[in-house]
């Protein structure tokens, strides 16, 4: 039987918005004679889910909604959604920094939290008097802290200014020596969220090499936000997704980035623009892009021994002879796997709409979903970048031909990194 560590149960959170505070006075009087009548908070019973990307009609919205998990002492989870999901929210909750609207959490142990830069400092107090406060907060004696001060001190990095107040402190510097403070002090349930991208990639992945050995060494629980794919998926083994405030999946890590990463870009196969979203210089505009199969036909998913193609459609607005288009590619955990240029001869382009395919070899991608990004670029008089698409289709490489596996080139497709294959551009055509 699993040793669970923190309950969340129906955890809800609601805000007024465009106003400081629960709202107007008759709102908070209206909630008193309500509350003293036994009966239910009538404002629970309004508000609108929390998606900005939608006008809304209510000046309530849920951040939270009906919230429930429970994790185990020594799991490590993370928690990812877009911005806007309720991550941040959720956090604060966990971390006791504001209460739910409804719904409660139970815990098993003292909680560390790393929220914001500057969360939990005194900015007038030096790193090491913020060392002892912070170990105070978290019912630690000064003689436990002391014992754990110059592992902080040598771990953040900061031994040269922690007789310094922290307000002037670079952001880095303030995160280092908090995530110091938060790990070493032994708390059984660390929370960490996105700050951690403020340090340098030395520090980070220091700081993911320690909480690691939080959890798997010392059996403690770290609960981890980042939109660093990568990172959470050698840190984490179990995910959390929340999309406009609701859990809308739980479950192992690999299936959880999946999950993310595939509504984040709604497993589009291709796109149509229109003026107003068309990706665009004055010199060239993008209007679609699209995956296709050997028959030129749009497809979503495609087995791991046919031609991939990616079809281009772009318009010219100004005659020019200076101009190339490229693909960057994505792996389903976000890392940049290849990039590929034009590699034509000059063109001059008069103006009017052109067309091109860059073909992917059979046996060539790795199993899985794929996002893929369009750019054009021109280089004389120095490199300028007329528009960089990122993420904008997707499709899916299947495996079924056991016979491929060893054909592959699935290493291509883990190198965290820009590589450059020599693809097969397709010659531009005038349309």
């Amino acid at each position: 039987m699993k040793d669970i560590i923190l309950k969340a149960e129906n955890i809800s959170k609601q805000y007024r918005l465009g106003l400081v505070g629960t709202g107007t006075l008759i709102h908070d009087l209206n909630r008193w004679w309500h509350t003293i009548r036994g009966k239910e908070d009538p404002y629970l019973k309004i508000g609108e889910a929390n998606d900005r990307t939608v006008k809304g009609e209510s000046d309530y919205v849920w951040a939270l909604q009906d919230i429930n998990f429970e994790i185990a002492k020594g799991e490590v989870v993370g928690i990812i959604g877009k911005n806007g999901a309720g991550k941040s929210t959720l956090l604060k909750i966990l971390s006791r920094v504001t209460s739910p609207t409804t719904g409660s959490v139970k815990f098993g142990g003292r909680v560390a939290s790393l929220l914001e830069v500057g969360t939990g400092f005194n900015g007038e107090m030096t790193g090491r008097e913020n060392i002892f406060l912070n170990g105070a907060i978290l019912g630690m004696t000064k003689k436990e802290i002391a014992s754990k001060l110059d592992e902080i001190i040598e771990f953040s990095g900061c031994e040269r200014y922690i007789d310094t107040p922290v307000k002037r402190y670079s952001s880095g510097m303030y995160v280092r020596l908090a995530f110091a403070v938060a790990a070493f002090l032994e708390p059984e349930i660390l929370i960490v969220d996105e700050v951690l991208a403020v340090g340098d990639a030395e520090f980070q992945k220091k700081a993911i090499g320690k909480m690691q050995d939080i959890s798997k060494g010392e059996g403690r629980t770290v609960l981890f936000v980042s939109h660093n794919m990568a990172a959470v998926k050698s840190l984490c083994t179990r995910g959390i997704v929340l999309e406009h405030g609701k859990v809308i999946f739980e479950g192992g890590i690999d299936e959880a980035i999946s999950e993310y990463l595939n509504r984040g870009c709604k497993l589009n196969s291709g796109k149509s623009y229109n003026d107003e979203d068309a990706p665009a210089s004055e010199i060239v505009k993008l209007l679609e892009t699209e995956s296709i199969d050997c028959k030129f036909k749009n497809r979503s998913d495609y087995f791991i021994n046919e031609k991939v193609g990616i079809k281009i459609k772009f318009e010219i607005l100004i005659e020019t002879d200076d101009l190339a288009l490229g693909i960057n590619l994505y792996n389903s955990e976000d890392i940049h796997i290849l990039s590929s240029h034009q590699k034509n001869e000059k063109i001059n382009y008069t103006i009017g709409i052109y067309e091109t395919i860059v073909w992917f070899p059979n046996n060539f991608l790795a199993e899985g979903y794929h996002f893929c990004g369009i750019a054009a670029m021109s280089y004389k008089g120095g490199f300028r970048v007329h528009f960089h698409d990122i993420h904008k289709f997707s499709f899916n490489i299947i495996d079924d031909y056991a016979e491929n596996t060893t054909r592959r080139n699935d290493y291509k497709a883990k190198i965290p990194g820009v590589i450059r294959p020599i693809l097969k551009w397709d010659n531009i055509s005038f349309l």
